[in-house]
């Protein structure tokens, strides 16, 4: 039982539970040198195995995408056990599962490891929601489709725009963003998915815009249906944004958050709505 980090590297020979505190990673691994790889988040709460099937149906995509071997869904599954059972009973934990291209000239076998540690905690900012800008992300909402090498739909380690985007808001008095294309259109945060209510619809949007695929905006979407609400994929005008009736951002581990400022602007805020959508995803993360 432990409340330090867990890091497990799987390799060819099996799993392997390493000290947190050494160095584990080749300054020549392409995920460090070029941020080669691609990675997935996963949110335990109460020691529960989440449902794993949407969360490593992303992960190949992005591997695909980046032309990296398929995963091993099996060996995944058991390193998460392994994490879990080291951290018991620590109430919620986030879980990242990563693989690079391995070493530069090496025999190209990938590097992967899994590091658990405990969850930041944000019941606070759950309940008090959180301002936003909007951010040009400089491509247009079908860049993808003509340019699949930006890998606009994967979830790879190239995280640096997204910080930087981050990095932004805070110079703006925001806590974070909604990236718009450069055809007008809302598209997700950097770390989320986008979620928009108007009336009785509930709408994201969607992956053909080179977002990458939310499964948690899928669970948020069960919600919604299971209050009566209509969902879909749809288009969403980023200056249309200002004029619905409520706006989330949501993802694995922080789950979702109410916007209650765009661009500096009051947005409406439906507090027991968002409490019983939080109720629910964390239901979700424990019904295996």
């Amino acid at each position: 039982m432990t409340s330090t980090p867990v890091v497990l590297l799987l390799k060819p020979s099996g799993i392997r539970q390493v000290d947190p505190r050494q160095p584990q990673l080749a300054v020549t691994d392409w995920g460090a040198t070029s941020g080669d790889g691609v990675f997935e988040s996963i949110s335990i709460i109460d020691g529960r195995m989440p449902p794993l099937g949407a969360r490593f149906d992303r992960l190949e995509a992005s591997a695909r995408a980046l032309d990296l071997p398929v995963i091993d869904r099996a060996r995944w599954t058991e390193a998460l056990a392994m994490s879990i059972e080291a951290h018991d009973p620590v109430q919620r934990l986030a879980v990242t599962l990563a693989m690079t291209r391995g070493i530069e000239g090496g025999d190209g076998t990938p590097t992967a490891w899994l590091l658990a540690r405990p969850a930041r905690d944000f019941t606070g900012i759950r309940r008090s929601g959180v301002s936003v800008v909007t951010l040009d992300r400089g491509y247009a909402s079908d860049a993808a489709d003509g340019a699949p090498w930006l890998l606009l739909g994967a979830k790879h380690l190239s995280y640096a725009t997204n910080a930087a985007a981050l990095r932004e808001a805070s110079r703006r008095g925001a806590d974070d963003v909604i990236f718009t294309s450069t055809d007008g259109l809302a598209l997700e945060g950097p770390t989320s998915s986008l979620l928009v209510r108007r009336g009785d619809v509930v709408e994201s949007p969607g992956v053909e815009s080179g977002i990458l695929a939310g499964t948690t905006q899928a669970t948020a979407f069960r919600f919604f249906e299971s209050r009566g609400l209509r969902t879909r994929f749809a288009p969403i005008r980023a200056r249309d944004l200002a004029d619905c009736d409520a706006l989330w951002l949501v993802s694995s581990v922080r789950q979702a958050v109410a916007v209650h400022t765009l661009d500096a602007q009051p947005m409406p805020v439906d507090g027991d709505l968002t409490a019983e959508l939080n109720d629910w995803l964390a239901g979700a993360a424990r019904s295996e």
